[in-house]
């Protein structure tokens, strides 16, 4: 059995948390309901996400099960508001300690650096905060790669690429034909109709 924990927080980014939540989810369904997936935020009450998104916490802080993993996402709020919460970040240190493996998307990142199980370690962010990660000091920041595994601590670029690391993360726990079927059920096979990066020029 597998219990993850999600965070969340004002202005965290929607996909960040929601992607790996269907993940988790479709590889519980597979796997028989045995793990569970719970949202959990400092306080009751909903939370207002960063594209306007309302959800409700599963727990607070004070009444969540014991957790395998811990999933931080992104957003406004992982930036600039939670960094400066002694309650957020105390948890998530704390938390940090007590489970097997400790995750973010996009610029969680950066909420996790300043909680401290980013320091001293190679993470992945969004694009745009690279720099700003960096130069906060005590933290490697990976360029090239959709996401970074550092001994317990997974990390990913920003948004969809939570998808990515999630199922990477079911497949390490669960096994590689485990994740496949969970791919396979989310039809998850990335094909964007624009190239990403390179414009066609003719």
């Amino acid at each position: 059995m597998t219990t993850y924990g999600l965070l969340i927080f004002n202005d965290a980014e929607e996909l960040d948390f929601v992607g790996p939540w269907e993940v988790f989810t479709v590889s519980s369904m597979l796997r028989d309901g045995v793990d569970t997936a719970v949202l959990i935020s400092e306080k009751a009450g909903p939370v207002r996400c960063s594209k306007g998104m309302r959800v409700l916490p599963d727990h607070t802080f004070s009444d969540h099960p014991p957790l395998d993993v811990l999933l931080v996402p992104g957003g406004l709020g992982a930036r600039e508001t939670e960094p400066l919460n002694p309650v957020v970040t105390g948890w998530i240190a704390k938390t940090a300690t007590q489970v097997s493996w400790v995750s973010s998307v996009c610029t969680g990142a950066v909420l996790m650096h300043a909680a401290g199980p980013a320091r001293g370690r190679r993470v992945a962010t969004h694009w745009s905060y690279e720099d700003a990660l960096e130069a906060r000091g005590d933290v490697t920041v990976v360029r090239d790669a959709r996401y970074v595994v550092d001994g317990n601590l997974l990390t990913s670029q920003g948004v969809s690429a939570g998808i990515d690391s999630a199922l990477w993360l079911v497949g390490r726990l669960h096994g590689r034909e485990h994740a496949r079927a969970v791919r396979r059920y989310i039809q998850y096979e990335p094909a964007p109709p624009y190239l990403a990066d390179e414009p066609i020029i003719g």
